[in-house]
C-alpha cells in the first residue's frame, strides 16, 4: 500500500525511469521527453562544467513505491547562459550589494526557448501536484541557500499557478506562424498584402536558385547527415555564443531515439549539403532550432527556416510553428508577435521589491511594443 506522495530531487533525468517520466510530460512536446532531456544529460551537453546540474523536482506515491506522480525539469545554474530570459542586470545588481545570485535553480528545458508545461503531472494524478512542485521549488531555495527560482517559456494555462503562488511574472514576446487552414504556401500568400507578396515570391527564387531544398527525418537521417549539420551548428554557435551549447554526442542521441520527432531541412548544391535547420515536431506545432550554413545565399536562412517550416506545417496539418527566440525580421514573413512567460521566485523581500518595480515597469513597454509590431504585419488590412 503506497504512502504519502514524498517529494525529493532527482540526480538527474537519466536516474528516472523514462516511461514513468513520459507519462507525466505526455508525448505532445519533444522537449520535454525523457529522451530529449536524458540526451542533454548523457552528452555533456548538460552537467559538469557546463553550469547546469540536472536536478529535476519528483513527487512520488510513498517511500515504498517509486510510482512518479509529478515532475519538473529544474537545473542548478551557476550562470544565466542558455535561457533567453535575461537576469544578468538582476544577477550584477544583487552582486553589487555584495550577496551571492548564483547558484539558482531554474525549472526550463535547456537551451530551448520553447513554450511548454514546466509542472509535469502523470494522469488521474491531483491538479493540487502542480501548487506542490512549486513550494517544492521555493522549499529547495530556502534549505540551499539559494537567491531565487525561475521557470521559463511557461504555457499559458500554468502561469495562474506560479501567479496564485506569489512567484512574479513576467512577459516577453516570440514571433510565431499560425495556420489558418490554408491550402499551401500560394494560399498563405494570399492573406497578404500585394506587395509582401511579390517580396516574398522573390525571396524564394532567389534563395533558391541552383539548389535542391530537401526534407529529411525519422530512417531518412543518416550519420552523414548529423555530421553536415555539426559544422552548420558550429559555425552558427560560434558566431552567437562563443561556443555551441549542445555537443556532437547529443545529436547522434536524438538522430537514434527520437528521428521520427525530427525535421532537417537541408539546401543541397550539386548533392552537397551547404545549409541545414534543425526542427523538432510536437503533436500540432513544428519547433525551429537551429541552423547554419557554410556558403552564404541570399535569403536562404529565411527559405530553410522560415518559408520550408511554414510548407512542411501545412502539408502535415500543424497549427504553427515557433521559429525560436527573438527575431524582428520574423515579422514581415508572416510571424505575427505572441505573448511569452516566465517566473521567479526571489528570497530576499527587499531584492523581491526591486524586481517586482523592474517587472512592472518592462511588461508596459513589452505590451506596447507587442501593439506597435501587431500594426505592421504583412497581412492584408480588413478594407483591403
Amino acid at each position: 500500500m503506497s504512502g504519502p506522495p514524498v517529494m525529493r530531487l532527482g540526480e538527474g533525468i537519466g536516474s528516472v525511469n523514462a516511461a514513468a517520466w513520459d507519462r507525466c510530460a505526455g508525448d505532445g512536446d519533444p522537449f520535454l521527453t525523457h529522451d530529449f532531456l536524458a540526451a542533454l544529460e548523457e552528452s555533456g551537453s548538460v552537467g559538469p562544467g557546463t553550469g547546469w546540474q540536472a536536478a529535476p523536482l519528483l513527487i512520488e506515491a510513498g517511500e515504498q513505491d517509486d510510482q512518479l506522480l509529478a515532475c519538473a525539469p529544474a537545473y542548478f545554474k551557476s550562470h544565466s547562459q542558455g535561457e533567453y530570459v535575461f537576469d544578468h542586470s538582476w544577477a550584477d545588481a544583487w552582486t553589487r550589494a555584495g550577496k551571492r545570485y548564483y547558484p539558482k535553480l531554474q525549472i526550463a528545458v535547456p537551451f530551448s526557448p520553447v513554450t511548454g508545461n514546466r509542472l509535469l503531472l502523470a494522469d488521474g494524478a491531483a491538479a493540487e501536484l502542480a501548487t506542490v512542485l512549486i513550494r517544492g521549488a521555493e522549499a529547495v531555495v530556502e534549505q540551499n541557500g539559494l537567491s531565487s527560482a525561475h521557470a521559463t517559456f511557461i504555457a499559458p494555462e500554468q502561469v495562474p499557478l506560479f501567479e496564485q503562488a506569489g512567484w512574479l511574472i513576467r512577459e516577453d514576446s516570440q514571433f510565431h506562424w499560425e495556420n489558418d487552414g490554408y491550402a499551401d504556401f500560394d494560399d498563405f500568400l494570399s492573406a497578404l498584402s500585394s506587395a509582401k507578396r511579390k517580396t516574398l515570391r522573390k525571396e524564394r527564387q532567389r534563395a533558391r536558385k541552383g539548389l535542391e531544398i530537401v526534407h529529411l527525418t525519422g530512417d531518412a537521417i543518416g550519420p552523414e547527415h548529423w555530421d553536415a549539420f555539426w559544422t552548420f551548428y558550429q559555425d552558427t554557435g560560434a558566431r552567437k555564443w562563443g561556443r555551441p551549447y549542445l555537443t556532437r554526442a547529443f545529436f547522434d542521441l536524438i538522430g537514434q531515439r527520437m528521428a521520427e520527432r525530427v525535421l532537417l531541412v537541408f539546401a543541397l548544391r550539386d548533392g552537397r549539403p551547404i545549409a541545414g535547420a534543425l526542427n523538432l515536431i510536437g503533436a500540432d506545432t513544428l519547433y525551429g532550432r537551429y541552423w547554419g550554413c557554410v556558403e552564404d545565399v541570399p535569403f536562404l536562412h529565411f527559405e530553410l527556416c522560415y518559408y520550408q517550416a511554414i510548407d512542411f506545417a501545412i502539408a502535415h496539418g500543424l497549427r504553427r510553428v515557433e521559429a525560436g527566440a527573438q527575431g524582428g525580421h520574423k515579422l514581415v514573413r508572416g510571424y505575427r508577435p505572441v505573448a511569452t512567460w516566465s517566473a521567479h521566485y526571489i528570497a530576499n523581500p527587499d531584492f523581491r521589491s526591486a524586481v517586482a518595480h523592474f517587472l512592472d515597469q518592462e511588461r508596459r513597454a513589452v505590451a506596447q511594443d507587442r501593439a506597435w509590431l501587431d500594426e505592421r504585419t504583412p497581412f492584408r488590412k480588413p478594407d483591403s
